[in-house]
C-alpha cells in the first residue's frame, strides 16, 4: 500500500511544475507523478542555502476533491471547443451568473435590434418615411418615423405589449410575413432563455450546503472487525429522497507490468451488498465499511497509515423533497485526517416526545482501544485463538482525560464514558425501553 516512487526517490506525480510536450520523452521516467508537491528543497540542498530544516524537503498535498466538494481538475489543451456549442444549453447553465446575464440581455437586445432594422428597411424601402405628413398615405406600420420607433415597434411585438400607437396595416403583406417570423423566433428565444435562467435558478447545488460531514474519518473496533468510518448529516427539516452513499479511494498504483496508473480510483464498499448504502438520512448517520478480504485497507495497519498516501472520496446523492431535482454533495478525506483508535462522539438523544440532535459534537471523537495490527493480521490472531494486541492511548481529547497511561485515569475516562452513555440514548437504547426489555 505504499505510495510508488519514481526513479532517483522522486515523487511520482508532480503538480507544481508543467512541462512542455517536447521534454516528455527525455524525462518521462524522471516526471514525478504522486499526489504530493515538492515545496522545499531536495534533501540536503536546503543546508547549502541556509534551509534551519538541514534540507529536509517539506511536502504539501494538493487534494482530488476539496472538503467543500470542489474538483481540483482543470481541462487544458482542449482543442475540439466546438464540442462545448454543440450542447449550448447546458454550456449557458454552466455559466457563472455575471456571464450568465449578460448572455440573456445581450440576445433579447440583439433580436430587438435585428427586427427593429428590419421594420425600419421595409419603411425606408415602401417608401413611408418620405410620407409621415401625408394623410392620404398608407403605411405599413402606422406612426413608424425613423428607426428609434421602428426599435420600439420590435419591442412591442416580440414581448407582445401592444400599446396601440404603431399598428401594423393590412396594405403590407411583406410586413405581415416578417411579423409572422418575428412572433415565432420571439417564443423560441423566450422558451430557450427563461429555460435557462431557470434550471440555474432551481439548481439543487445549494441544497448540497445544509449536508455535513465530519472532518475526519475514524478506524477502530465495531463487532470484532476493523471498520473506517465517517458521519453524514442533513441540517433540513425537508430530507433528502432515495438518499444513498459511496466511496472512492484516490491512489496511485502501478501494475504487475510495470504500468502507472495516477489517481486511480478504487470503490471503497459501504454497504452496497447489504443496502446499507441507502440511507434515511433524518438523523445524523455513521458509514462504516469493513476491512476485508476485499477491502483496500485489508494490509494497512497504525503504523503503516502515516507513510501512505491517499485520499478517500464519498459522495452522498438523492432527491430534493421540495423539487424532486436530484442533488449530489461531495467531501473527502486525505490519509492525514484519518484518525486510528477513535470513535464519534453520540449526538442522538432522548427528549419529552422528540429526539434531539447536538451539532456540537458532530465532529468530535473519542479513543477507544484498537488493534494496531492491520485487519489481516487480525484475523490471522482471531484464527490462531491468540489475544488481540491494542494499541496503547498516549493521549486522548481533554474533555475526557489527559492520559490513559495511568491506571486511575483509565478508569475516569471509563467512569466519564459511561457517564455519556446514560445521558445520551441511541435508538437501539429507545427500542428496547419501549419493548420493555431490561439489562
Amino acid at each position: 500500500m505504499s505510495s510508488f516512487k519514481g526513479q532517483m526517490g522522486q515523487d511520482v506525480e508532480k503538480q507544481g511544475q508543467k512541462l512542455p510536450k517536447q521534454c516528455w520523452e527525455p524525462l518521462k521516467d524522471k516526471v514525478p507523478t504522486d499526489r504530493t508537491m515538492l515545496v522545499g528543497a531536495i534533501a540536503g540542498s536546503g543546508a547549502d542555502h541556509g534551509d534551519p530544516m538541514g534540507g529536509v524537503a517539506r511536502k504539501r498535498r494538493q487534494r482530488y476533491v476539496e472538503k467543500d466538494g470542489k474538483c481540483n481538475v482543470h481541462h487544458g489543451n482542449v482543442r475540439e471547443t466546438y464540442r462545448y456549442l454543440s450542447d449550448i444549453f447546458t454550456t449557458l447553465v454552466d455559466l457563472k451568473w455575471r456571464f450568465n446575464l449578460l448572455v440573456f440581455t445581450l440576445v433579447y437586445t440583439t433580436t430587438w435590434v435585428f427586427f427593429g432594422l428590419l421594420w425600419w428597411l421595409i419603411a425606408y424601402i415602401r417608401g413611408d418615411l418620405e410620407h409621415t405628413d401625408d394623410g392620404d398615405w398608407t403605411p405599413c406600420v402606422n406612426n413608424l418615423n425613423g428607426f428609434v420607433s421602428a426599435f420600439l415597434f420590435s419591442i412591442e411585438t416580440e414581448t407582445t405589449i401592444g400599446y396601440g400607437y404603431r399598428v401594423i396595416t393590412d396594405k403590407c403583406p411583406e410586413g405581415i410575413i416578417l411579423l409572422l417570423v418575428q412572433a415565432i423566433l420571439g417564443s423560441i428565444v423566450n422558451a430557450f432563455m427563461v429555460g435557462c435562467m431557470f434550471v440555474k435558478i432551481s439548481q439543487p447545488k445549494k441544497r448540497a450546503e445544509t449536508l455535513m460531514f465530519s472532518h475526519q474519518a475514524v478506524i477502530s473496533l465495531r463487532d470484532g472487525r476493523l471498520c473506517l468510518m465517517f458521519r453524514v448529516g442533513d441540517l433540513r427539516s425537508s430530507h433528502i429522497v432515495e438518499a444513498s452513499i459511496r466511496a472512492k479511494l484516490i491512489r496511485s498504483k502501478q501494475t504487475k507490468e510495470g504500468e502507472f496508473i495516477p489517481l486511480n480510483q478504487t470503490d471503497i464498499n459501504v454497504g452496497f451488498d447489504t443496502g446499507d448504502d441507502r440511507l434515511f438520512l433524518v438523523s445524523p448517520l455513521i458509514i462504516c465499511h469493513e476491512f476485508n478480504e476485499t477491502s483496500p485497507f485489508w494490509e494497512l495497519s497504525q503504523e503503516q497509515l502515516p507513510r501512505e498516501e491517499f485520499e478517500i472520496v464519498v459522495i452522498l446523492e438523492g432527491m430534493v423533497e421540495a423539487t424532486g431535482m436530484t442533488c449530489q454533495a461531495r467531501s473527502s478525506y486525505l490519509d492525514s485526517e484519518v484518525l486510528w483508535g477513535q470513535r464519534f462522539t453520540p449526538v442522538l438523544s432522548l427528549e419529552e416526545g422528540f429526539y434531539e440532535v447536538d451539532y456540537d459534537s458532530f465532529h468530535q471523537t473519542y479513543p477507544t482501544p484498537t488493534p494496531s495490527c492491520s485487519a489481516h493480521e487480525l484475523a490471522e490472531l482471531a484464527k490462531k485463538g491468540e489475544d488481540i494486541p491494542l494499541s496503547p492511548q498516549v493521549t486522548v481529547d481533554p474533555a475526557w482525560g489527559p492520559s490513559l497511561d495511568r491506571e486511575d485515569d483509565r478508569g475516569n475516562v471509563e467512569e466519564r464514558q459511561r457517564e455519556g452513555e446514560a445521558e445520551n440514548v441511541t435508538n437501539g437504547d429507545v427500542n428496547k425501553m419501549d419493548n420493555g426489555e431490561d439489562d
